[in-house]
């Protein structure tokens, strides 16, 4: 990270998950004056506290549901990453409007809070679930991407800045796959996969901290950025798993999970129509049209039909031995690697 943060107090919504925990580490490296963790399970608020001795990490015990324990979490603070947000499509299906309570009120709460406390940059973390969504998860998640745009349509002159990322599955992360199977190969296991043509974006967790920064240096208002990534399908996946941890297990299908797509988009061509591309990442300026929609009837936008979805079918896709690579990048499989006794050689960085 830059010195984008330095002296700063940041704030980060969902803390003690998988990004937060990230972001939070990779912060206190810089010259940050505070770290502020919202989230509402003080169980892995003392795990952090344990791994992450540092004095300037403050804990806030509150559930962005709550105005109140946002608002609280915002004041005197200069950004904001939002990663609270309930994840697992399974759980949003059965309790669809827990995912709205959390990914669409609680989006708004903390962009509300950071408002009325002068906030410089608000950084809200989507997911490519969010793209032509077909289950309560990626409909909540579009809902939010909605409401963060809003603010700008309907505040101009605000001075806080709110964007949006968006990414694919970020690998290793809490609840991802790669740790399921590497558990599997320990128990000696089949590696159970639902759909093995199923194709997927993968993403690191130290890229998805990137991104948000990028977004943090980058941003005006109602920007959503998209880091730009290679997919797999989920059986060459398992297989990569299967030959870094020698292992003879095979693939076993089980079929389908609730509401699963086979693959995901990162952006429509519709918001192609409309995105600077950046290099390795694609800035989606917001749709700033009016309610007066007349201009629009009379004379429309030839450009969104030369574009295609940023789809995880389409895109560039890595065989095994690149799924190999990729994965031999993240410390956590190096760490089980190690631990195995199987000795290994990092081919990418």
């Amino acid at each position: 990270m830059t010195n984008t943060y330095s002296g700063a107090r940041v704030l980060v919504t969902g803390g003690t998950g998988s990004f937060g925990h990230t972001v939070a580490a990779k912060l206190l490296e810089r010259d940050v004056s505070e770290v502020r963790v919202l989230s509402r399970d003080e169980a892995k608020q003392d795990l952090m506290r344990h791994e992450i001795k540092d004095s300037r990490v403050r804990y806030y015990v509150g559930d962005v549901r709550d105005y109140d324990s946002v608002e609280r979490a915002t004041r005197d603070v200069d950004f904001v990453f939002h990663a609270a947000a309930l994840k697992q499509v399974p759980s949003c299906e059965f309790f669809p409007m827990e995912a709205v309570r959390t990914n669409v009120n609680g989006s708004e709460n903390v962009i509300r809070a950071a408002d009325r406390n002068s906030v410089r940059s608000v950084v809200c973390l989507s997911t490519d679930k969010a793209v032509y969504p077909v289950n309560a998860m990626g409909m909540s998640k579009a809902m939010m991407e909605k409401v963060a745009q809003s603010y700008g349509l309907n505040n101009p002159h605000a001075t806080t800045t709110v964007s949006l990322v968006r990414y694919g599955n970020v690998m290793y992360s809490r609840g991802s796959v790669i740790p399921l199977f590497i558990r599997q190969i320990k128990s000696g296991k089949n590696l159970t996969v639902t759909n093995p043509d199923m194709t997927r974006f993968m993403m690191s967790l130290a890229n998805s901290v990137d991104l948000v920064e990028f977004a943090f240096q980058n941003a005006t208002q109602g920007d959503l950025f998209i880091r730009k990534a290679q997919s797999c399908t989920i059986h060459d996946l398992a297989q990569a798993t299967i030959n870094l941890f020698r292992s003879r297990a095979s693939i076993e299908v089980i079929g389908t999970r609730h509401a699963e797509k086979v693959s995901e988009a990162l952006a429509t061509r519709e918001e192609l129509a409309r995105a600077e591309d950046m290099g390795d990442y694609f800035r989606v300026v917001a749709d700033k049209r009016d309610l007066n929609y007349s201009v629009y009837v009379e004379q429309g936008d030839v450009e969104q039909t030369q574009y295609e979805d940023y789809d995880s079918h389409t895109v560039e896709r890595m065989g095994v031995d690149e799924v190999e690579d990729l994965l031999l990048t993240l410390p956590e499989v190096r760490a089980e690697l190690s631990a195995a006794g199987i000795p290994f050689e990092a081919r990418s960085s």
